[in-house]
């Protein structure tokens, strides 16, 4: 048997991870026995088994599917102990898989019913987060993200809220669920604000749709990195354009599949993407609906894509050059990497 380097020793950062997403399955089963929630019946077989659930988003019934097993999860996050415990697992998973930073994507609005309110969500999210970083040693910090189903004035009051917190750990502004609800331009002035208040600009787009929704994010939201981006693939100006502005994909590979975008993993165009010198940081999305983490994805790279070793390690590079961690961090990181790739194979 060819013996390779361990992918989870690889040094890298996480740029795409939803926070109910990230949950640990037994959590989830345990957090819905504790409130007598009962989880749809696919969901409850899925983390029972092992198995993630049978998905595909591509068309509105599907989307609506997806949405339906992550409410269902997000409803057993009922206390601030249940928010402390979702990012210190979250954090320990992370640092098993070789994470060294780990940007973490969440809508307040969606806990804040259950949580006292909007800003006492957001400072149960941040105190945690803080928690995590001193307690497990790994960098942590948080995108707040709007949701394209909902008025493009809820955007901008989260938007505000955000750079309020900016000293606090909240780091970039994002834009996410059906990218086929919601213009980009109708929140452009939502992303100004965040801007404005030196937050990152991180929409997600391309994924569900084509490469219009890749350009409607840098040309209407001056995205700094894409959450996905994988559609552009099909255009090869846009391509260009973001290889000449260095604009980051956060490609979720196990995710694509699983919803449906592409039908294998062989399909998903990490190739295309990388050899037009377009930076990727890949991410697992949502592991609890997946099914795999972080190191998983390099391992799609590496098993249905040929990335060798040296590939790979420009791929983790690509993922801490792209992230907002402070630059001892990343210059420690990029070292790691190094090393890695350095390192005889075992």
């Amino acid at each position: 048997m060819e013996r390779v380097r361990d992918l989870s020793e690889l040094p890298k950062a996480h740029l795409h991870l939803h926070f109910t997403g990230s949950m640990r399955p037994a959590t989830l089963l345990e957090l819905a026995d504790k409130y007598g929630v009962r989880l749809p019946e696919t969901l409850a077989e899925a983390l029972t088994s092992g198995e993630p659930p049978r998905l595909r988003a591509t068309d509105e019934r599907g989307w609506f599917r997806f949405q339906r097993l992550y409410d269902a999860a997000r409803s057993c996050l009922r206390e601030p102990e249940d928010i402390r415990r979702l990012v210190r697992e979250a954090a320990e998973e992370d640092i098993k898989d070789g994470s060294g930073w780990l940007e973490i994507q969440v809508d307040p609005t969606s806990y804040a019913p259950r949580l006292g309110g909007l800003i006492p969500a957001l400072e149960i999210i941040l105190d945690a987060v803080e928690t995590a970083t001193r307690e497990t040693g790994l960098g942590m910090r948080v995108l707040v993200a709007a949701n394209r189903m909902r008025h493009p004035l809820d955007a901008r009051t989260l938007a505000r809220l955000a750079v309020r917190y900016a000293d606090r750990g909240v780091v970039g502004f994002g834009l996410s669920n059906d990218e086929r609800r919601g213009m980009a331009r109708d929140f452009d002035r939502a992303f100004a604000i965040a801007r404005e208040g030196g937050l990152l600009s991180a929409p997600h787009g391309g994924e569900l749709t084509g490469p219009a929704s890749v350009r409607d994010c840098l040309d209407d939201l001056e995205a700094d990195r894409i959450g996905h981006g994988v559609r552009a693939a099909e255009d090869p100006r846009l391509l260009k354009r973001l290889a000449d502005r260095q604009v980051t994909c956060e490609v979720c590979p196990a995710s694509n599949v699983a919803l449906g975008v592409y039908e294998k993993p062989e399909d998903v165009p990490l190739r295309t993407l990388f050899e037009a010198g377009v930076p990727m940081a890949l991410g697992a999305d949502d592991p609890l609906l997946f099914g795999s983490r972080l190191a998983a994805q390099y391992e799609i790279a590496r098993r249905h894509h040929g990335f060798t070793d040296a590939e790979l390690a420009e791929l983790a590079r690509q993922s801490v050059r792209a992230s907002v961690a402070p630059e001892d961090v990343k210059t420690k990181l990029l070292e790691g990497v190094d090393a890695w790739l350095g390192a005889p194979v075992a």
